[in-house]
């Protein structure tokens, strides 16, 4: 079986983001490898994360956010529920971790990636198992299956 690699929404919004050309080429890597592999994963969390994000700084682009939205529908989100709560609360407090990053490590735990893409969190920190990749640190073909 192929490993899935939960993305954060910061990956998803520097691939369309110019004002970094080298984090925009690197997430543009990460998103099309995860599409061709079919090895991404992402939440409701991090979809409404994204289009909240894109449309404040670009106005403009609202139509282009939720087609992106609706492209990433095919990556099974996962929807946030009781026992989803229960564990990022419980992630929190073991790792001291903002509940809004504990819930995604507990959504791509949910999920059951072996990867978090992510800058957000310490490149290769380990997590319940899910390994905190920086996407702007490795190239995707550097990831194990």
């Amino acid at each position: 079986m192929t490993a899935t690699v939960f993305v954060d929404t910061n990956v998803l919004i520097y691939a369309l983001d110019d004002a970094d050309p080298k984090k925009q080429q690197a997430a543009r890597s990460w998103r099309e490898e995860l599409w061709r592999s079919h090895r991404g994963r992402i939440s409701f969390q991090v979809l409404q994360e994204f289009y909240v994000k894109v449309t404040q700084k670009w106005p403009e682009a609202r139509p282009q956010a939720r087609a992106e939205v609706r492209d990433l529908l095919a990556w099974r989100p996962l929807a946030a529920d009781a026992a989803l709560l229960e564990l990022a609360w419980k992630i929190q407090d073991r790792f001291q971790l903002s509940f809004w990053d504990a819930l995604v490590v507990a959504a791509a735990n949910s999920l059951s990636c072996r990867y978090l893409l992510t800058e957000d969190l310490q490149a290769d920190q380990q997590l319940d198992g899910l390994v905190v990749v920086n996407p702007f640190l490795r190239d995707p073909t550097q990831l194990p299956a």
